[in-house]
């Protein structure tokens, strides 16, 4: 099991401080593996949750539907749905009511990458804990937002 002390070579002043420097440590630890795991299929992490939302959504969806559901808020969503396009996953058609509105939706192609990801993403990462630790350690991330 892994101890930021010893990971990092530092020691702390207190608990908080601990706890605030091991939650970004560990987002950027968690932030590596998942790029790692997405660079097989030609998509980043950001990419993966675009295709993950318009999939939920079933239906075409305005782009700033899908800005409001991600996990991490992307400036340069325009640029992540561009490839998503390039790579035939998603497709983007604009508003004939109004021209400033896109709108995005899932192509078959995302959705049968989307499928090969489920059959080999493993939540690993959270191996160490049980259902209960899982739910203690949801419930006080909830909490610090």
């Amino acid at each position: 099991m892994g101890d930021i002390s010893k990971d990092i070579n530092s020691s702390f002043p207190n608990s908080k401080i601990k706890a605030h420097l091991n939650i970004r440590y560990t987002a950027n630890w968690i932030n590596s593996k998942e790029i790692e795991f997405f660079k097989p299929y030609g998509i980043s992490p950001q990419q993966y949750n675009i295709l993950r939302i318009l999939r939920g959504a079933a239906a075409k969806v305005k782009v700033q539907t899908v800005k409001d559901r991600m996990i991490e808020r992307a400036p340069n969503l325009t640029r992540l749905m561009d490839k998503l396009v390039e790579k035939n996953l998603l497709e983007r058609t604009r508003c004939n009511d109004d021209r400033r509105v896109v709108y995005v939706h899932i192509l078959d192609e995302g959705l049968l990458l989307l499928s090969e990801i489920d059959q080999a993403m493993n939540l690993n990462l959270l191996d160490n804990l049980t259902e209960e630790e899982a739910a203690i350690l949801s419930d006080l991330l909830d909490k610090i937002r």
